[in-house]
């Protein structure tokens, strides 16, 4: 293929390498060799992931946790621009500011739609195996192009203004990937048998009501502990979703894999170890109370799992 998922990942590492250069040199950070360090390590695990054997990749995160958990990681305090400056920039460009965000999610649908299978010379344009993602990265990158014409910004500009948003997020940018990682090892392990054995002991298995709460309140859970419904879905499935609802309910797979999905969403609402949509969110908006967005959320998420609960149920019991 021309444009791999591990370019994406390799100009992903470029980006977190610089902006790591500038925490080094930040002499206002006291923090700034062990902050400076966890980025650059996690550059490190981004530009050449592909090839470092898994052994090292996981020695070097396990330096990042040991930074994290000794208090080594500590937030830069950017000088912000002035406020009139700010306003006069805003004025000037006016609604086009966001059309560097609106090219994204719309470049990455053509991108994914209408390129997919396109080849030139006899190789694919984007990696068979990663379309969405490739096209995603290809869109950002057209998108931070966008902007620097735009702004007639520099490299630079896009590199610090990186960091901030980095520094922004903190610990929490690596959680994707461990929790993505976390739900190979569940699955590898067999936690998917041990959930099977422990709902026959405890769950008549021609009790499909109760195995429908145990299976959705299953996603739920696993989610809020893994952080992402797409780790805990394996393990589910592999332990009720299969062998009990579609095996021997005879239950639609489309139905199972779509409403679990949701429940699992449900736990997403609900744990700070969903750190794309809660821990995020809280920080960029400076909340004092890094969990308040999950307090608002959970209401709505227990009412939607109580929801998709019956309605598993319904549509297995009556075949639909």
């Amino acid at each position: 293929m021309i444009f791999s998922v591990e370019m994406i990942y390799v100009l992903m590492g470029i980006i977190v390498l610089g902006c790591s250069f500038y925490i080094f040199m930040d002499k206002t950070n006291n923090r700034r060799f062990t902050s400076g360090g966890f980025y650059f390590l996690y550059s490190i695990t981004l530009m050449f992931g592909a090839v470092i054997p898994s052994f090292y990749i996981g020695f070097l995160v396990i330096i990042m946790v040991l930074i994290i958990a000794g208090g080594g990681l500590r937030k830069s305090d950017h000088i912000e621009e002035d406020a009139a400056l700010k306003e006069e920039r805003r004025k000037r460009f006016g609604g086009s500011l966001f059309l560097p965000a609106i090219l994204i999610p719309v470049l990455t649908i053509v991108f994914s739609k209408l390129f997919a299978n396109v080849k030139i010379g006899g190789l694919a344009l984007l990696d068979q195996t990663n379309v969405t993602m490739v096209a995603l990265g290809l869109a950002c990158i057209i998108a931070i192009i966008t902007a620097m014409t735009m702004t007639k910004s520099t490299p630079a500009t896009t590199i610090k203004e990186s960091r901030r948003l980095l520094e922004s997020i903190g610990w929490a940018v690596v959680l994707p990937q461990l929790l993505a990682t976390l739900g190979t090892i569940y699955a590898a392990a067999g936690v998917g048998t041990v959930v099977s054995n422990t709902v026959k002991t405890f769950i008549p298995e021609n009790s499909l009501f109760w195995i429908v709460v145990v299976f959705c309140l299953g996603m739920a859970l696993f989610t809020m502990i893994m952080g992402n419904a797409f780790a805990a879905f394996p393990v589910m499935a592999a332990g009720i979703a299969i062998p009990m609802l579609i095996n021997q309910f005879d239950a639609n797979p489309n139905h199972i894999a779509a409403i679990s999905m949701f429940a699992g969403y449900c736990g997403t609402l609900m744990t700070p170890m969903a750190a794309n949509f809660n821990i995020v969110p809280a920080a960029l908006l400076d909340l004092k109370d890094k969990n308040h967005v999950i307090k608002v959320q959970t209401p709505t998420a227990l009412i939607v799992l109580v929801f998709n609960i019956v309605l598993m149920y319904v549509l297995v019991s009556f075949k639909i």
